[in-house]
């Protein structure tokens, strides 16, 4: 007799194995039609696989939050299905489900257009017409290679090779096409719908090494319904108007550059813009307990590999190259060799290291504003929002075990307040916990991963699993805004560490008078300084809040004649705190309010003869056609409250 709990509580009976597809149809014939596949005790799997064993089970419907990433890991099947259809010769590599939808690496000789998407969607779309049965076969080594190889497909016949020797090896056929995957998969292609779209062609490189053969991949999108779809490609079309490089263009903020590629050039009004968010997160750190430091850019290598980053970061590390560095390391490794820091903790710990510290010091919040390199892909590089110099808002905070669950809670109020006060009022946490390859043992990491999930439930925070994704020495909470247009961007996070401070000798004397290595505690809030600049840029279109705003106003005279009092507003309100410019030029003023408009100033204000005689001005709000006349008094007064930054 196999039994099988389901989600409401009850179980349900059978004297033989059952497939997940016999179960829906004992529950209902509703729930037979709409569903895609199955979870036993948590694992997804093909619908008509037979369960065979007493289980925790579930039927996975399109309401399910895993159920898009299985139609996405489809489509990209039935893409690769279409593409050989259409076009005989080209061969299939590797094609899987993405954050937004999906793609396959393709390897043929003529290149594929954006004019081919329409006649590839159309035999996508036949498809799915066909229904046909998605079958999971089990194959044997040799036979899958000598397939492959009998058909053309030399990149899957070499992965075929390589697979380790105890995997159990599974063939996904639809129709008379097929392919190498582990799946799971849909019961057919016609429960894959029509809600897709492809999006764009670009070079890829097989197993990603550049001295390997150039592919061709096709990303798509899709969704369980046509409004997902379109709400997805509006949301696309906003987001390229709010690109966040097209917008630092227009408001002189920032601009990058061949000649250090990955890197930023800040403008005066993009460093304004940086020291405004600068100034506000550093009052509040001071208002939390936090003392700033800063560390070196240069450190030894030995540090590195003491502390683990060496093994874990070395490829992404720029190295010192100098007479005495890597040239000498390469012929004698006993050499120094410097790196410029990829991270900042390594280093908080040699400051917490310099004299003794006892329980009553703790916990020790350590803050830098630290830069940090690291050499990311070239293809991976994106405006600021991913470079390979960037400011890390980072923080350490050094305390025993017992002091975690009050310094969570006090981080995530922190962050809360802070996130609110950006514009973000919403924002989810995924608990990421132990990777594959990690330092410390699996009781420490029991003990790490069950001090911040108390922690977080302490906190009020709700958490979203992201399994193997921690950090190599602890546990973390990833903290994710959404922004204006629906878009998520993963910034802050929280760390539990038990591993590198003791691999970098840092201690302190407890209560029992005995040695005791702390606990540290790796945050952020912003991530990056550059990264939040351009999601913040994105987010408000670079119409910024006023206090937020690197111009915040701009004078602009009517006529000449009220050159002389436009100084004087400048001068009242530079007086009272404010960033302003004049704008004196012979102009028309409708001229100047477009000019000032498509720079985003957020107010601007007007003067002419009649303002010089009554010592008023005109107001004009970014956005609006609508113009306010206050007294000059009047006027400052309100924009220097509306301009204080958050509190």
């Amino acid at each position: 007799m196999i039994n099988l709990s389901l989600p409401d509580g009850s179980i349900r009976s059978f004297e033989k194995p059952v497939s997940g597809a016999e179960l829906a149809a004992s529950i209902g014939p509703g729930l037979a039609k709409s569903a895609l596949a199955v979870k036993i005790d948590g694992e997804m799997r093909d619908l008509g696989r037979p369960i065979e064993r007493d289980a925790k089970v579930s039927i996975v419907t399109s309401r399910d939050p895993d159920a898009l990433e299985l139609l996405r890991h489809d489509a990209a099947h039935v893409l690769a299905q279409a593409v050989q259809e259409l076009y005989p010769g080209t061969q299939i590599t590797f094609g899987p489900a993405t954050e937004n939808g999906f793609y396959y690496d393709f390897a043929r000789a003529e290149p594929f257009t954006p004019e081919d998407f329409d006649k590839i969607e159309k035999r996508m779309a036949e498809i799915v017409d066909r229904d046909l049965p998605i079958e999971r076969e089990v194959w044997d080594r040799a036979k899958l290679k000598k397939f492959f190889v009998d058909h053309g497909e030399s990149f899957k016949a070499e992965w075929s090779e390589e697979l380790p020797g105890n995997e159990e090896i599974t063939v996904y056929r639809q129709g008379t096409w097929q392919d190498m995957c582990k799946g799971p998969h849909l019961p057919s292609t016609g429960k894959l719908g029509k809600a897709f779209k492809l999006m764009r062609v670009s070079g890829a490189y097989w197993r990603g090494d550049a001295k390997n053969a150039q592919l061709q991949r096709i990303y798509g999108t899709i969704f369980f319904s046509d409004k997902e779809l379109k709400a997805y490609l509006t949301q696309l079309e906003e987001a390229e108007k709010r690109d966040h490089r097209r917008i630092a263009k227009e408001m002189a903020l920032f601009h990058q550059q061949e000649e250090a590629a990955g890197m930023v050039f800040w403008h005066p009004k993009g460093w304004q813009l940086w020291r405004t968010l600068e100034a506000f997160l550093r009052k509040r750190l001071d208002d939390g307990g936090y003392v700033e430091v800063k560390t070196p850019q240069l450190v030894d290598r030995r540090l590195w590999e003491a502390s683990g980053h060496w093994e874990k970061f070395r490829e992404n590390m720029y190295i010192s190259e100098n007479e005495d560095g890597l040239r000498d390391y390469i012929a004698n490794p006993a050499e120094r060799v410097f790196a410029l820091k990829p991270m900042n903790c390594p280093c908080h710990v040699q400051i917490f290291n310099q004299g003794l510290k006892s329980y009553r010091d703790l916990p020790l919040r350590l803050a830098e504003f630290g830069s940090c390199h690291r050499f990311e892909p070239a293809g991976a590089l994106h405006g600021i929002l991913r470079v390979r110099n960037f400011t890390q808002d980072d923080a350490h905070i050094f305390c025993t075990e017992k002091q975690i669950e009050a310094e969570t809670i006090k981080f995530c109020d922190l962050l809360r307040g802070i996130y609110r006060d950006l514009g973000f009022p919403d924002f989810f946490v995924k608990f990421s916990d132990r990777p594959p390859v990690r330092a410390g043992s699996d009781a420490v990491w029991d003990q790490a991963e069950s001090s911040l999930r108390d922690a977080s439930k302490a906190a009020g925070i709700d958490l979203i699993l992201n399994p193997g994704e921690g950090a190599f020495y602890g546990p973390k909470l990833e903290f994710v805004l959404r922004d204006a247009i629906g878009r998520d961007w993963q910034c802050g996070t929280l760390q539990v560490d038990f591993v590198v401070p003791g691999r970098l000798g840092a201690s302190y004397v407890g209560e029992d008078g005995a040695r005791h290595v702390p606990v540290m505690l790796h945050r952020a809030i912003f991530g990056s300084m550059e990264r939040m600049i351009g999601i913040l840029i994105e987010h408000y279109a670079g119409r910024f809040p006023l206090w937020m705003a690197p111009t915040q106003a701009v004078v602009c005279t009517i006529v000449s004649d009220a050159d002389g009092y436009a100084k004087e507003v400048e001068a009242a309100l530079v007086e009272a705190g404010l960033r302003v410019e004049t704008d004196l030029r012979n102009e028309k003023i409708n001229y100047k309010v477009r000019e000032h408009s498509l720079a985003k100033t957020p107010a601007l204000l007007a003067v002419g003869n009649r303002d010089v005689e009554a010592r008023t001005v005109s107001i004009r709000r970014l956005g609006s056609d609508k113009q306010e006349t206050l007294a000059l008094a009047d006027a400052v007064h309100r924009l220097k409250e509306e301009a204080r930054a958050p509190q």
